[in-house]
Protein backbone atom coordinates (compact mmCIF):
# COMPACT_ATOMS: atom_id res chain seq x y z
CA UNK A 1 0.00 0.00 0.00
CA UNK A 2 1.68 2.78 -0.65
CA UNK A 3 -0.47 2.80 1.97
CA UNK A 4 -0.94 0.28 5.38
CA UNK A 5 -2.82 -3.08 3.96
CA UNK A 6 -5.63 -3.45 5.73
CA UNK A 7 -7.92 -6.46 5.90
CA UNK A 8 -11.45 -7.02 7.44
CA UNK A 9 -11.56 -8.96 10.43
CA UNK A 10 -13.95 -12.30 10.44
CA UNK A 11 -17.47 -12.27 11.72
CA UNK A 12 -19.33 -14.70 13.68
CA UNK A 13 -20.24 -17.44 12.08
CA UNK A 14 -23.71 -17.21 12.55
CA UNK A 15 -23.48 -13.59 11.12
CA UNK A 16 -21.79 -14.97 8.54
CA UNK A 17 -24.04 -17.72 7.73
CA UNK A 18 -27.05 -15.11 7.15
CA UNK A 19 -25.09 -12.74 5.38
CA UNK A 20 -24.06 -16.04 2.37
CA UNK A 21 -27.77 -16.17 2.04
CA UNK A 22 -28.48 -12.61 1.85
CA UNK A 23 -25.77 -11.50 -0.37
CA UNK A 24 -26.31 -14.77 -2.71
CA UNK A 25 -29.90 -13.93 -2.38
CA UNK A 26 -29.16 -10.38 -3.94
CA UNK A 27 -27.05 -12.02 -6.56
CA UNK A 28 -29.38 -14.47 -8.10
CA UNK A 29 -31.88 -11.53 -8.19
CA UNK A 30 -30.51 -10.61 -11.40
CA UNK A 31 -28.64 -12.57 -13.80
CA UNK A 32 -25.53 -13.67 -12.18
CA UNK A 33 -23.12 -12.72 -15.75
CA UNK A 34 -23.97 -10.29 -18.37
CA UNK A 35 -23.17 -11.19 -22.13
CA UNK A 36 -19.46 -10.62 -20.59
CA UNK A 37 -19.63 -9.05 -17.18
CA UNK A 38 -16.54 -9.70 -14.69
CA UNK A 39 -17.61 -9.74 -10.96
CA UNK A 40 -15.24 -9.24 -9.06
CA UNK A 41 -15.62 -9.68 -5.14
CA UNK A 42 -12.84 -7.65 -2.89
CA UNK A 43 -12.26 -7.51 0.54
CA UNK A 44 -13.76 -4.02 1.68
CA UNK A 45 -16.26 -1.04 0.41
CA UNK A 46 -14.49 1.66 -1.19
CA UNK A 47 -13.95 5.33 0.21
CA UNK A 48 -13.86 7.18 -2.81
CA UNK A 49 -13.16 6.92 -6.94
CA UNK A 50 -10.39 9.95 -6.41
CA UNK A 51 -7.42 7.97 -6.28
CA UNK A 52 -5.53 11.83 -5.26
CA UNK A 53 -7.51 11.58 -2.62
CA UNK A 54 -7.65 8.19 -0.99
CA UNK A 55 -5.24 6.23 0.96
CA UNK A 56 -6.28 3.03 0.64
CA UNK A 57 -5.30 0.66 -1.92
CA UNK A 58 -8.25 -1.15 -2.79
CA UNK A 59 -10.25 2.11 -4.03
CA UNK A 60 -6.98 3.03 -6.30
CA UNK A 61 -7.42 -0.25 -7.61
CA UNK A 62 -11.17 -0.47 -8.48
CA UNK A 63 -10.44 2.97 -9.97
CA UNK A 64 -7.72 1.80 -12.64
CA UNK A 65 -11.21 0.50 -14.42
CA UNK A 66 -12.13 4.42 -15.04
CA UNK A 67 -8.06 5.57 -14.75
CA UNK A 68 -4.72 5.90 -16.16
CA UNK A 69 -1.56 7.39 -15.42
CA UNK A 70 1.37 8.38 -17.37
CA UNK A 71 3.59 5.62 -16.10
CA UNK A 72 2.85 2.55 -14.39
CA UNK A 73 4.15 -0.55 -13.48
CA UNK A 74 4.25 -4.09 -14.54
CA UNK A 75 3.58 -7.65 -12.84
CA UNK A 76 6.84 -7.27 -11.70
CA UNK A 77 6.81 -3.56 -10.46
CA UNK A 78 8.96 -2.10 -12.99
CA UNK A 79 8.25 1.05 -14.64
CA UNK A 80 6.08 0.89 -18.17
CA UNK A 81 5.11 4.11 -19.96
CA UNK A 82 1.46 4.15 -20.10
CA UNK A 83 0.10 7.81 -21.31
CA UNK A 84 3.52 8.99 -21.70
CA UNK A 85 5.37 8.12 -24.58
CA UNK A 86 8.68 8.92 -23.02
CA UNK A 87 10.19 11.13 -20.98
CA UNK A 88 14.02 12.86 -20.21
CA UNK A 89 15.24 14.35 -16.51
CA UNK A 90 17.31 17.32 -15.94
CA UNK A 91 21.70 16.96 -15.31
CA UNK A 92 20.36 18.49 -12.05
CA UNK A 93 17.13 16.21 -11.33
CA UNK A 94 15.09 19.34 -11.30
CA UNK A 95 12.90 18.91 -14.69
CA UNK A 96 11.89 16.58 -15.94
CA UNK A 97 10.12 16.64 -20.11
CA UNK A 98 7.37 13.91 -20.91
CA UNK A 99 6.34 13.00 -23.88
CA UNK A 100 2.60 11.95 -24.50
CA UNK A 101 0.74 9.94 -26.68
CA UNK A 102 -1.45 10.77 -29.10
CA UNK A 103 -4.86 10.86 -30.26
CA UNK A 104 -5.72 9.38 -26.74
CA UNK A 105 -9.76 10.98 -25.79
CA UNK A 106 -11.09 11.00 -21.83
CA UNK A 107 -14.86 8.91 -21.72
CA UNK A 108 -16.56 12.27 -21.91
CA UNK A 109 -14.55 13.66 -25.48
CA UNK A 110 -11.93 15.42 -24.29
CA UNK A 111 -9.05 15.20 -25.58
CA UNK A 112 -5.99 14.45 -23.56
CA UNK A 113 -3.25 16.04 -23.94
CA UNK A 114 -0.57 18.24 -21.74
CA UNK A 115 -3.19 20.86 -20.59
CA UNK A 116 -5.02 18.02 -19.06
CA UNK A 117 -1.89 16.84 -17.06
CA UNK A 118 -1.14 20.36 -15.93
CA UNK A 119 -4.78 20.33 -14.77
CA UNK A 120 -4.00 17.50 -12.61
CA UNK A 121 -0.60 18.24 -11.31
CA UNK A 122 -1.80 21.67 -10.60
CA UNK A 123 -5.02 20.05 -8.57
CA UNK A 124 -2.91 17.99 -6.54
CA UNK A 125 -0.38 20.42 -5.97
CA UNK A 126 -2.72 23.20 -4.19
CA UNK A 127 -2.30 22.53 -0.69
CA UNK A 128 -5.81 24.43 -0.58
CA UNK A 129 -7.37 21.46 -2.28
CA UNK A 130 -6.42 19.07 1.01
CA UNK A 131 -6.25 16.13 -0.71
CA UNK A 132 -4.46 12.75 0.94
CA UNK A 133 -1.90 12.34 -1.38
CA UNK A 134 -0.28 15.89 -1.60
CA UNK A 135 2.65 14.62 0.29
CA UNK A 136 3.54 12.23 -2.78
CA UNK A 137 3.48 14.87 -5.42
CA UNK A 138 4.90 18.06 -2.89
CA UNK A 139 8.04 18.63 -4.00
CA UNK A 140 6.40 19.82 -7.75
CA UNK A 141 7.08 23.33 -8.38
CA UNK A 142 5.05 24.17 -10.99
CA UNK A 143 3.47 22.44 -14.23
CA UNK A 144 4.19 24.14 -17.83
CA UNK A 145 2.72 23.15 -21.52
CA UNK A 146 5.24 22.98 -23.78
CA UNK A 147 3.00 22.20 -26.63
CA UNK A 148 -0.09 19.84 -26.61
CA UNK A 149 2.02 16.56 -26.45
CA UNK A 150 4.94 18.13 -24.09
CA UNK A 151 4.59 18.62 -20.67
CA UNK A 152 7.69 19.85 -18.32
CA UNK A 153 7.41 19.23 -14.47
CA UNK A 154 9.43 21.55 -12.68
CA UNK A 155 10.96 20.41 -9.16
CA UNK A 156 11.51 22.09 -5.85
CA UNK A 157 14.47 19.87 -5.14
CA UNK A 158 15.87 16.96 -6.84
CA UNK A 159 13.47 14.05 -6.00
CA UNK A 160 14.89 10.90 -8.09
CA UNK A 161 11.92 8.64 -7.44
CA UNK A 162 9.73 11.35 -9.05
CA UNK A 163 8.79 9.10 -12.38
CA UNK A 164 8.11 6.07 -10.07
CA UNK A 165 5.75 8.53 -8.11
CA UNK A 166 3.64 8.77 -11.48
CA UNK A 167 3.36 5.34 -11.43
CA UNK A 168 1.61 5.27 -8.25
CA UNK A 169 -2.22 4.20 -8.51
CA UNK A 170 -3.20 7.29 -7.25
CA UNK A 171 -1.41 9.34 -10.05
CA UNK A 172 -4.75 8.93 -12.43
CA UNK A 173 -5.51 11.43 -15.62
CA UNK A 174 -9.09 12.73 -14.86
CA UNK A 175 -10.68 15.01 -17.64
CA UNK A 176 -10.47 18.93 -16.91
CA UNK A 177 -14.14 19.07 -18.23
CA UNK A 178 -15.08 16.61 -15.67
CA UNK A 179 -13.17 18.48 -13.05
CA UNK A 180 -14.32 21.36 -13.53
CA UNK A 181 -18.12 20.32 -14.17
CA UNK A 182 -18.22 17.83 -10.44
CA UNK A 183 -15.52 19.85 -8.74
CA UNK A 184 -15.10 17.54 -5.20
CA UNK A 185 -18.19 15.15 -6.30
CA UNK A 186 -15.81 14.20 -9.05
CA UNK A 187 -15.49 11.23 -6.32
CA UNK A 188 -18.35 9.72 -7.60
CA UNK A 189 -18.31 10.56 -11.32
CA UNK A 190 -15.43 9.14 -12.55
CA UNK A 191 -14.13 9.81 -16.12
CA UNK A 192 -10.64 9.09 -17.24
CA UNK A 193 -9.23 7.33 -20.39
CA UNK A 194 -9.13 3.66 -18.99
CA UNK A 195 -10.81 0.76 -20.47
CA UNK A 196 -14.15 1.32 -19.17
CA UNK A 197 -16.25 4.11 -18.60
CA UNK A 198 -18.21 4.86 -15.38
CA UNK A 199 -22.21 3.28 -14.60
CA UNK A 200 -23.08 3.33 -11.50
CA UNK A 201 -21.57 3.22 -7.66
CA UNK A 202 -24.09 2.15 -5.48
CA UNK A 203 -22.53 1.77 -1.58
CA UNK A 204 -21.73 -0.35 -0.50
CA UNK A 205 -23.40 -2.90 -2.65
CA UNK A 206 -21.73 -2.33 -6.20
CA UNK A 207 -19.22 -0.68 -8.39
CA UNK A 208 -19.68 -0.92 -12.19
CA UNK A 209 -18.39 -0.12 -15.49
CA UNK A 210 -19.03 -0.80 -19.32
CA UNK A 211 -16.78 -0.96 -22.00
CA UNK A 212 -15.51 2.07 -23.31
CA UNK A 213 -16.17 2.15 -26.63
CA UNK A 214 -13.15 4.67 -27.45
CA UNK A 215 -10.42 3.74 -26.04
CA UNK A 216 -7.54 4.07 -27.45
CA UNK A 217 -5.81 0.58 -27.04
CA UNK A 218 -7.40 -1.17 -29.81
CA UNK A 219 -9.53 -4.60 -29.18
CA UNK A 220 -9.56 -3.86 -25.56
CA UNK A 221 -11.40 -4.67 -23.45
CA UNK A 222 -12.38 -7.90 -24.34
CA UNK A 223 -15.26 -7.77 -21.86
CA UNK A 224 -18.88 -5.69 -22.02
CA UNK A 225 -18.86 -4.61 -17.68
CA UNK A 226 -16.61 -4.81 -14.88
CA UNK A 227 -18.70 -5.06 -11.45
CA UNK A 228 -17.12 -4.70 -8.37
CA UNK A 229 -18.81 -6.75 -5.29
CA UNK A 230 -17.41 -5.32 -1.75
CA UNK A 231 -18.44 -8.40 0.32
CA UNK A 232 -16.53 -8.02 3.72
CA UNK A 233 -17.17 -11.56 5.08
CA UNK A 234 -14.12 -13.50 4.57
CA UNK A 235 -16.39 -16.82 4.21
CA UNK A 236 -18.66 -15.59 2.28
CA UNK A 237 -16.04 -14.28 -0.35
CA UNK A 238 -15.19 -17.85 -0.50
CA UNK A 239 -18.40 -18.88 -0.53
CA UNK A 240 -19.69 -16.93 -3.68
CA UNK A 241 -16.63 -17.78 -5.63
CA UNK A 242 -17.60 -21.73 -5.39
CA UNK A 243 -21.48 -21.23 -6.23
CA UNK A 244 -19.86 -19.27 -9.51
CA UNK A 245 -21.14 -15.80 -8.15
CA UNK A 246 -17.92 -14.06 -8.34
CA UNK A 247 -15.12 -14.62 -11.33
CA UNK A 248 -12.66 -12.97 -8.98
CA UNK A 249 -12.16 -12.66 -5.57
CA UNK A 250 -9.33 -11.17 -3.04
CA UNK A 251 -8.40 -11.37 -0.77
CA UNK A 252 -8.75 -15.31 -0.03
CA UNK A 253 -8.37 -15.64 3.79
CA UNK A 254 -5.49 -18.50 4.43
CA UNK A 255 -8.00 -21.04 6.24
CA UNK A 256 -10.42 -21.09 2.77
CA UNK A 257 -7.05 -21.63 0.65
CA UNK A 258 -7.60 -25.85 0.93
CA UNK A 259 -11.00 -25.62 0.32
CA UNK A 260 -10.95 -23.19 -2.85
CA UNK A 261 -8.01 -25.18 -4.09
CA UNK A 262 -9.82 -28.68 -4.61
CA UNK A 263 -12.92 -27.02 -6.14
CA UNK A 264 -13.31 -27.63 -10.26
CA UNK A 265 -14.49 -24.35 -10.99
CA UNK A 266 -11.61 -22.39 -9.32
CA UNK A 267 -7.86 -21.48 -9.80
CA UNK A 268 -6.19 -20.80 -6.31
CA UNK A 269 -3.66 -18.27 -6.90
CA UNK A 270 -0.91 -17.56 -5.01
CA UNK A 271 2.00 -14.62 -6.28
CA UNK A 272 4.89 -13.15 -4.94
CA UNK A 273 4.05 -9.65 -2.92
CA UNK A 274 5.82 -6.72 -1.53
CA UNK A 275 3.94 -6.66 1.22
CA UNK A 276 6.17 -6.94 4.29
CA UNK A 277 4.97 -8.04 8.37
CA UNK A 278 7.06 -6.66 11.19
CA UNK A 279 7.32 -5.55 14.15
CA UNK A 280 7.97 -1.95 15.40
CA UNK A 281 9.39 -1.76 18.98
CA UNK A 282 10.09 1.76 20.50
CA UNK A 283 13.55 3.00 20.40
CA UNK A 284 13.14 5.83 22.58
CA UNK A 285 11.94 4.18 25.76
CA UNK A 286 13.12 1.34 28.05
CA UNK A 287 14.14 -1.54 27.38
CA UNK A 288 13.83 -1.19 23.48
CA UNK A 289 16.38 1.28 23.49
CA UNK A 290 18.84 -1.32 23.78
CA UNK A 291 20.04 -2.86 20.25
CA UNK A 292 20.60 -5.97 22.37
CA UNK A 293 17.23 -6.27 23.21
CA UNK A 294 15.87 -5.44 19.74
CA UNK A 295 18.32 -8.36 18.63
CA UNK A 296 16.94 -10.86 21.08
CA UNK A 297 13.78 -10.40 19.70
CA UNK A 298 14.73 -10.90 16.22
CA UNK A 299 16.43 -14.16 17.28
CA UNK A 300 13.47 -15.62 19.45
CA UNK A 301 10.82 -15.82 16.57
CA UNK A 302 10.65 -18.46 14.54
CA UNK A 303 9.80 -16.85 10.96
CA UNK A 304 9.04 -20.00 9.22
CA UNK A 305 6.98 -21.24 12.02
CA UNK A 306 4.76 -18.21 11.63
CA UNK A 307 4.45 -18.34 7.86
CA UNK A 308 2.80 -21.44 8.88
CA UNK A 309 0.41 -21.00 11.60
CA UNK A 310 -1.04 -17.46 10.94
CA UNK A 311 -0.34 -17.53 6.95
CA UNK A 312 -1.04 -21.49 6.24
CA UNK A 313 2.30 -21.60 4.27
CA UNK A 314 1.40 -18.40 2.08
CA UNK A 315 4.63 -16.12 3.25
CA UNK A 316 8.27 -16.39 3.47
CA UNK A 317 10.69 -15.21 6.00
CA UNK A 318 11.65 -11.31 5.36
CA UNK A 319 15.37 -11.20 3.91
CA UNK A 320 15.57 -7.59 4.23
CA UNK A 321 14.16 -4.18 5.72
CA UNK A 322 12.63 -3.86 1.53
CA UNK A 323 11.23 -6.76 0.38
CA UNK A 324 12.39 -8.33 -3.12
CA UNK A 325 10.69 -6.48 -6.05
CA UNK A 326 11.09 -3.46 -4.87
CA UNK A 327 13.44 -1.39 -7.10
CA UNK A 328 16.94 -0.89 -4.96
CA UNK A 329 15.83 -3.59 -2.06
CA UNK A 330 19.39 -5.62 -0.60
CA UNK A 331 18.75 -9.10 0.73
CA UNK A 332 20.08 -9.27 4.16
CA UNK A 333 19.08 -12.39 5.99
CA UNK A 334 16.39 -13.15 6.85
CA UNK A 335 17.89 -13.42 11.17
CA UNK A 336 18.07 -16.82 12.09
CA UNK A 337 15.60 -18.17 15.07
CA UNK A 338 18.00 -18.54 18.19
CA UNK A 339 16.42 -19.05 21.31
CA UNK A 340 19.35 -19.12 23.02
CA UNK A 341 21.11 -16.41 21.86
CA UNK A 342 17.95 -14.37 22.34
CA UNK A 343 18.61 -14.84 25.93
CA UNK A 344 21.98 -14.36 25.93
CA UNK A 345 21.06 -11.31 24.27
CA UNK A 346 18.93 -10.20 27.05
CA UNK A 347 21.30 -11.09 30.13
CA UNK A 348 24.26 -8.52 28.60
CA UNK A 349 21.90 -6.34 28.06
CA UNK A 350 20.62 -6.42 32.04
CA UNK A 351 17.32 -8.41 31.62
CA UNK A 352 18.20 -12.21 32.41
CA UNK A 353 14.51 -12.62 33.81
CA UNK A 354 13.15 -10.73 30.85
CA UNK A 355 10.84 -8.27 31.61
CA UNK A 356 7.22 -7.16 30.96
CA UNK A 357 5.85 -5.01 28.00
CA UNK A 358 2.69 -4.64 25.52
CA UNK A 359 2.13 -6.22 21.83
CA UNK A 360 0.01 -4.25 19.69
CA UNK A 361 -1.80 -4.83 16.08
CA UNK A 362 -2.96 -2.63 13.60
CA UNK A 363 -5.45 -5.42 12.53
CA UNK A 364 -8.20 -6.96 14.26
CA UNK A 365 -8.40 -9.64 11.14
CA UNK A 366 -7.91 -13.56 12.14
CA UNK A 367 -4.41 -13.65 10.62
CA UNK A 368 -3.18 -10.94 12.78
CA UNK A 369 -5.09 -12.13 16.04
CA UNK A 370 -2.95 -15.74 15.12
CA UNK A 371 0.36 -13.46 14.72
CA UNK A 372 0.40 -11.54 17.65
CA UNK A 373 -0.80 -14.92 19.61
CA UNK A 374 2.35 -16.50 17.96
CA UNK A 375 4.46 -14.18 19.18
CA UNK A 376 3.12 -13.52 22.39
CA UNK A 377 3.84 -17.25 23.03
CA UNK A 378 7.57 -17.05 21.32
CA UNK A 379 8.55 -14.18 23.59
CA UNK A 380 7.45 -15.83 26.97
CA UNK A 381 10.55 -18.84 25.77
CA UNK A 382 13.27 -16.33 26.33
CA UNK A 383 11.07 -14.13 29.34
CA UNK A 384 9.84 -11.35 27.46
CA UNK A 385 5.73 -11.52 28.86
CA UNK A 386 3.75 -9.54 26.50
CA UNK A 387 0.06 -8.85 27.07
CA UNK A 388 -1.46 -8.25 23.19
CA UNK A 389 -4.17 -6.35 21.75
CA UNK A 390 -5.68 -6.26 18.30
CA UNK A 391 -6.64 -2.79 17.54
CA UNK A 392 -9.55 -1.18 15.97
CA UNK A 393 -9.15 1.00 13.08
CA UNK A 394 -10.17 4.25 15.43
CA UNK A 395 -7.82 2.78 18.11
CA UNK A 396 -4.87 2.72 16.05
CA UNK A 397 -5.04 6.25 14.91
CA UNK A 398 -5.08 7.50 17.96
CA UNK A 399 -3.30 5.14 20.04
CA UNK A 400 -0.28 5.28 17.23
CA UNK A 401 -0.90 7.22 14.65
CA UNK A 402 -1.85 10.67 15.71
CA UNK A 403 0.15 10.78 19.07
CA UNK A 404 1.46 14.49 18.82
CA UNK A 405 4.83 14.35 20.56
CA UNK A 406 6.89 10.80 20.45
CA UNK A 407 7.53 11.25 24.27
CA UNK A 408 3.80 10.85 24.49
CA UNK A 409 3.69 7.62 22.25
CA UNK A 410 2.29 4.64 24.90
CA UNK A 411 2.81 1.75 21.86
CA UNK A 412 5.85 -0.27 22.34
CA UNK A 413 6.15 -3.21 20.19
CA UNK A 414 3.33 -3.28 17.14
CA UNK A 415 2.14 -5.79 14.49
CA UNK A 416 1.71 -3.91 11.29
CA UNK A 417 2.57 -4.15 7.47
CA UNK A 418 3.30 -1.92 4.65
CA UNK A 419 3.67 -2.04 0.72
CA UNK A 420 5.67 0.41 -1.34
CA UNK A 421 3.19 1.27 -4.02
CA UNK A 422 5.76 3.12 -6.32
CA UNK A 423 8.01 -0.02 -6.75
CA UNK A 424 10.61 2.16 -5.28
CA UNK A 425 12.24 2.08 -1.91
CA UNK A 426 12.30 5.61 -1.10
CA UNK A 427 8.54 4.97 -0.27
CA UNK A 428 9.22 1.46 1.89
CA UNK A 429 12.25 3.58 3.59
CA UNK A 430 11.27 7.31 4.27
CA UNK A 431 7.73 7.29 5.55
CA UNK A 432 8.66 4.06 7.81
CA UNK A 433 12.19 4.30 9.04
CA UNK A 434 13.81 8.11 8.68
CA UNK A 435 13.80 10.60 11.64
CA UNK A 436 11.39 12.67 9.94
CA UNK A 437 8.67 10.80 9.98
CA UNK A 438 7.68 9.90 13.29
CA UNK A 439 3.65 10.32 13.83
CA UNK A 440 1.79 12.14 13.74
CA UNK A 441 3.57 13.05 10.20
CA UNK A 442 4.20 9.63 8.80
CA UNK A 443 4.61 5.92 10.75
CA UNK A 444 7.66 5.78 11.56
CA UNK A 445 6.55 3.88 14.79
CA UNK A 446 9.86 2.93 15.90
CA UNK A 447 10.99 6.22 16.85
CA UNK A 448 14.20 5.59 15.31
CA UNK A 449 16.74 7.98 13.99
CA UNK A 450 19.86 6.96 12.75
CA UNK A 451 21.71 9.94 11.39
CA UNK A 452 23.38 8.19 8.70
CA UNK A 453 20.89 6.59 7.59
CA UNK A 454 18.59 9.94 7.57
CA UNK A 455 21.83 11.22 5.06
CA UNK A 456 21.54 8.30 3.38
CA UNK A 457 17.91 8.21 2.02
CA UNK A 458 17.78 12.00 1.92
CA UNK A 459 21.34 11.71 -0.58
CA UNK A 460 19.21 8.82 -2.40
CA UNK A 461 16.61 11.59 -3.31
CA UNK A 462 18.78 14.18 -4.93
CA UNK A 463 20.77 12.00 -7.22
CA UNK A 464 20.93 11.32 -10.63
CA UNK A 465 23.17 8.67 -10.72
CA UNK A 466 21.71 5.07 -10.58
CA UNK A 467 24.96 3.65 -9.09
CA UNK A 468 25.67 6.25 -6.05
CA UNK A 469 21.65 5.82 -5.53
CA UNK A 470 22.01 2.16 -4.72
CA UNK A 471 25.15 2.92 -2.92
CA UNK A 472 23.21 5.07 -0.43
CA UNK A 473 20.18 2.73 0.02
CA UNK A 474 22.36 -0.14 0.15
CA UNK A 475 24.03 1.24 3.25
CA UNK A 476 21.06 2.28 4.85
CA UNK A 477 19.53 -1.10 4.48
CA UNK A 478 22.56 -2.77 6.56
CA UNK A 479 22.31 0.12 8.52
CA UNK A 480 18.87 -0.70 9.62
CA UNK A 481 19.51 -3.94 9.36
CA UNK A 482 21.72 -4.22 12.17
CA UNK A 483 20.14 -1.79 14.46
CA UNK A 484 17.01 -3.43 14.17
CA UNK A 485 14.43 -1.04 15.20
CA UNK A 486 12.26 -3.85 13.78
CA UNK A 487 11.95 -7.50 14.20
CA UNK A 488 11.33 -8.24 10.30
CA UNK A 489 9.13 -11.21 10.51
CA UNK A 490 7.75 -12.11 7.00
CA UNK A 491 7.08 -11.26 3.21
CA UNK A 492 3.36 -12.62 2.39
CA UNK A 493 1.92 -13.86 -0.84
CA UNK A 494 -0.59 -12.09 -2.85
CA UNK A 495 -3.72 -15.10 -2.81
CA UNK A 496 -6.85 -14.65 -5.27
CA UNK A 497 -9.33 -16.74 -6.68
CA UNK A 498 -10.02 -16.79 -10.41
CA UNK A 499 -13.17 -18.84 -12.22
CA UNK A 500 -11.65 -21.21 -14.67
CA UNK A 501 -13.67 -18.81 -17.19
CA UNK A 502 -11.86 -15.70 -16.39
CA UNK A 503 -8.23 -15.04 -17.52
CA UNK A 504 -6.04 -12.10 -17.54
CA UNK A 505 -6.85 -10.57 -14.19
CA UNK A 506 -4.42 -11.05 -11.37
CA UNK A 507 -3.29 -9.53 -8.06
CA UNK A 508 -0.20 -7.47 -8.39
CA UNK A 509 2.96 -7.17 -5.67
CA UNK A 510 1.60 -4.24 -3.94
CA UNK A 511 -2.23 -6.04 -3.31
CA UNK A 512 -3.49 -3.63 -6.90
CA UNK A 513 -5.02 -5.09 -9.41
CA UNK A 514 -4.26 -5.61 -13.25
CA UNK A 515 -7.04 -6.23 -15.75
CA UNK A 516 -5.56 -5.04 -18.80
CA UNK A 517 -5.78 -8.90 -20.82
CA UNK A 518 -9.16 -9.33 -18.97
CA UNK A 519 -11.42 -11.91 -20.50
CA UNK A 520 -14.41 -14.39 -19.87
CA UNK A 521 -14.69 -17.44 -21.97
CA UNK A 522 -18.40 -18.31 -22.93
Amino acid sequence: MSARMVSPRVAPRWIAGAFVGSVLGMLSATPAFAAKDAVMAVYSTFTTLDPYDSNDTLSQAASKSFYQGLFGLDKDMKLVNVLADSYEASKDGLTYTIKLKKGIKFHDGTTFDAAAVKANLDRVTNPANKLKRYTLFNRVAKTDVVDANTVKVTLKEPFSPFINVLAHPSAVMISPAALQKYGKDIAFHPVGTGPFEFVEWKQPDHLKGKKFAGYWKTGYPKIDTITWKPVVDNNTRAAIMQTGEADFAFSIPFEQAAVLKSSPKVDLIAAPSIIQRYLTMNTMVKPFNDPKVRQAINYAINKEALAKVAFAGYAVPAEGVVPHGVDYAEKLGPWPYDPAKARALLKEAGYPNGFETTLWSAYNHTTAQKVIQFVQQQLQQVGIKAQVQALEAGQRVEKVESVPKPEDAGVRIYYVGWSSSTGESDWALRPLLASESMPPKLLNTAYYKNEQVDADIAGALRTTDRGEKARLYKDAQERIWKDAPWAFLVTEKVLFARSKRMSGAYVMPDGSFNFDEIDIKQ
